[in-house]
């Protein structure tokens, strides 16, 4: 202060004519002491040259301290006097008070946008017992609030120091596993590993610097208010000697702590008295550092401040000013509030930066981020890792160089760890909404994001992948030629096959007596229709289409329906045969081949009538299932009317439940001249087959509902061929000597003892 007030007053360009006078005091870093001094000078230059307060103040303004609470009080008490502070400490309430240096309402945001920059989301705050403390507090609480940043516990440093408060505050900080703002010393304690957040009014203090201080406190970071530099400051330092100040108390202290002896002979002196030849040197590196000033710097730009305002003021022209009736301030009789304004309205420039003020007298926002790292010596050297620019749009204010960052062990400040893509949040029950469980999402949703705080559903047609982090296809499944389609389409073929060859082996022999007497015609008709039926099987394998969905049930029921029609006419020929009662009665008239042919084309007619209808009406077609396993899509055929289907299929129930009963009656009779038994014996096993395969149709998942429906049309098929015609193919292949007619004239005799009408039935 006392550089800029010499330079200023040296100076021929700024307040030429005219001399700048101040007077100093020291409040010991005690509010009520600067509050002492401030009414003093209020009243005077002391007290007793002004024992009442009369006239306007001698003072026009006031430089502030650099410690927030002494400058607080001080502003509060010349706010009714509007007298303006120039104040270079940090404020929270600029009324009536030009801030060198920003607002704290800006450095409480950046120490905000800090956390949220490393993702430190529970911490604790720590505050000094006094007013800046609260309102610091109270500010950061209201940047945090909506913010992921969770505020542990709130604790405060007395004024005067308790060693067991010291111990409460600490016991505090390691129940609550967090990182903490806080600046009273911890080495005590032997706290080490934490990563300390610092506010400026500590983080760039020489007192720390000590290499006793790096294990507790290497690797602090916090904000620190602009340097610069003041270029004659070093040489003015070093004109200080107790010649030049006999009467600074202060420099005798210096030299005390220096050299540890007395510049001025006393009686009370504890030191041996100084040769004189004592001067500051280099190495005093703790009072001549001036490479880097910030709270020295922003006194220096104080008072340049005042200077540069009051000459702003003195250059008014009457008609030309800016108070009432545009007038000017006088220049023996300056008001304060008159300096004030010109205070607001100041602009000039320092070693290249432009200084000025807005509405509210503050400065450019504007922050060194500090880092503490350990010098070459083992000491604690300050070290620029970032910087905070208020005046960059929000959200851009905050640069950090994070590689050249020294941290003390612990990266992470948080009471949960942050919930991984794949999971999301779940607030524990009464606890801050930082403390959460993380829970893996469900099926079918997916979170894609760190700290999810819900799992979001993926369409209909996709699925979350394993990790639950992002949506995939839906596995596409259908009755393909797989394990299960493979095995399907071989028993088919081999169905077929047999009947084929069954048809061969009847077609040769169809002149031996067993092919004749069992109606050859009907044989080759069923053993074509069984045919058809085993190849239906092969429809139901393979991605559905309309034409395969439609094809599907139509041909095996029209298939079946044919092939229990021909068994219906074969039983009727026999029953009708071997039931006459008298001699020469002509029934087998009626059931002679025409009849045969009209029965079996009308029973299936009406099964075509029925599949018509239906494929007119709601016919079948493909749908894509995602009901039953919502991680696929069952590719499958819908039977479109559901009545149709089971109309189907009770028409060739009804048809095989006909042909059992009548069977069932002819059952006794002769086993060499009908085939009652074994028709009886295929129908149950027809029934039982379909019986079973309706529940199992109905519960079947998905594409296995057509791989039942093939086995059932398998394993019927299968029962009637091998009913019908295992016998037959036994004798005619393996015992050929039964095949003859004279065989099945031998039993004649014993036919006629039984039915009358055996003749009949024999031809």
């Amino acid at each position: 202060m006392r550089l800029a007030v010499e330079e200023i007053n040296e100076s021929t360009e700024l307040l030429p004519n005219h001399t700048l006078g101040y007077k100093i005091f020291d409040s010991c870093a005690y509010p009520l002491t600067g509050q002492r001094a401030a009414l003093a000078v209020l009243n005077g230059l002391s007290e007793a040259d002004s024992p009442m307060c009369s006239g306007s103040s001698p003072m026009l303004t006031v430089i502030g301290e650099s410690g927030s609470a002494q400058s607080i009080v001080v502003s509060r008490l010349l706010r009714p006097f509007r007298i303006p502070m120039v104040t270079a400490s940090p404020f929270l309430c600029s009324h009536l008070s030009i801030l060198i240096i920003p607002n704290d309402d800006y450095q409480v945001k950046a120490i905000a946008q800090l956390l949220l920059h490393f993702n430190w989301t529970w911490v604790g705050l720590i505050r000094g017992d006094h007013e800046y403390g609260r309102f610091a507090v109270q500010g950061l609480l209201r940047e945090l609030q909506g913010s992921s940043v969770c505020v542990a516990y709130q604790e405060m440093i007395p004024l005067l120091y308790n060693t067991q408060r010291a111990l409460e505050i600490m016991q505090v900080h390691f129940q609550s596993s967090t990182y903490l703002v806080i600046m009273q010393n911890n080495c005590k304690q032997n706290i080490t590993g934490i990563q300390w957040v610092a506010s400026e009014a500590w983080v760039t203090a020489s007192v720390f610097t000590g290499r006793e201080f790096y294990p507790y406190l290497g690797g602090t970071i916090g904000f620190g208010i602009r340097k610069g530099h003041i270029a004659q400051l070093g040489d003015y330092l070093q004109t200080v000697s107790p010649q030049r100040y006999p009467d600074n108390i202060l420099v005798g202290e210096l030299w005390e702590a220096l050299y540890g002896c007395s510049p001025f002979p006393s009686s009370a002196n504890r030191f041996p008295v100084c040769s004189g030849q004592e001067v500051l040197l280099k190495q005093h590196s703790a009072y001549m550092n001036t490479s880097s000033p910030r709270v020295a710097y922003n006194v220096y730009k104080a008072v340049y401040a005042v200077a540069h305002s009051l000459h702003n003021l003195l250059l008014c022209q009457s008609g030309n000013g800016p108070f009432e009736n545009d007038s000017c301030a006088q220049s023996n009789n300056i008001l304060p509030w008159q300096l004030q304004y010109y205070l607001q309205e100041v602009k000039f420039n320092m070693a290249g930066e432009e200084v000025n003020f807005d509405q509210k007298g503050d400065s450019v926002p504007y922050y060194d981020i500090i880092n503490w790292q350990r010098g070459t010596t083992g000491s604690i050297e300050f070290v620029n890792v970032g910087l905070f620019d208020g005046t960059k749009p929000g959200g851009e204010e905050l640069v950090i160089q994070e590689e050249r960052i020294m941290w003390t062990g612990h990266q992470m400040s948080v009471c949960s760890p942050s919930c991984p893509p794949g999971s999301r949040k779940a607030v524990r029950r009464g606890e801050p909404v930082c403390c959460f469980d993380c829970v893996p999402c469900d099926s079918g949703k997916i979170s894609n994001q760190t700290n999810s705080v819900e799992c979001i559903f993926c369409p209909e047609d996709f699925w979350s992948n394993q990790d639950r982090t992002s949506c995939i296809p839906k596995k596409v499944e259908f009755l393909a030629y797989d394990a299960l389609g493979i095995p399907l389409t071989v028993i088919s073929v081999v169905g077929a096959s047999l009947t084929v060859g069954v048809f061969v082996v009847f077609f040769h022999h169809r002149r031996t007596a067993v092919v004749r007497v069992n109606n050859s015609e009907l044989s080759f008709f069923i053993l074509f229709a069984l045919t058809l039926c085993f190849l239906c099987c092969l429809i139901f394998i393979g991605e559905p289409t309309v034409w395969s969905c439609m094809l599907r049930h139509t041909a095996f029921s029209i298939t079946f329906s044919l092939c229990i029609s021909c068994i219906l006419g074969k039983t009727l020929v026999v029953l009708a045969a071997f039931t006459a009662t008298r001699p020469g009665d002509n029934i087998m008239k009626w059931l002679g081949p025409k009849q045969q042919r009209a029965i079996i084309f009308s029973c299936t007619l009406v099964q075509v009538v029925i599949c018509a209808a239906w494929l007119i009406d709601a016919p079948p077609y493909p749908s894509r299932n995602t009901k039953y396993e919502r991680s696929k899509i069952i590719l499958e055929c819908s039977v479109g009317s559901s009545l149709a289907f089971w109309c189907v299929l009770g028409y060739i129930g009804l048809q095989a439940c006909l042909c059992f009963v009548l069977a069932f009656l002819a059952r006794k009779l002769p086993g060499n001249f009908n085939e009652a038994k074994y028709i009886t014996f295929s129908m149950l096993i027809f029934s039982a087959v379909w019986l079973a395969f309706v529940p199992a149709y109905v519960s079947a998942p998905g594409n296995y509902a057509g791989a039942v429906e093939s086995f059932a049309i398998l394993a019927s098929s299968f029962g009637l061929l091998f009913c019908l015609f295992a016998p037959k193919c036994y004798i005619i292949l393996l015992k050929p000597e039964k095949n003859t007619k004279q065989h099945l004239m031998a039993m004649i005799k014993s036919i006629k003892l039984l039915i009358p009408s055996a003749d009949e039935a024999l031809k």
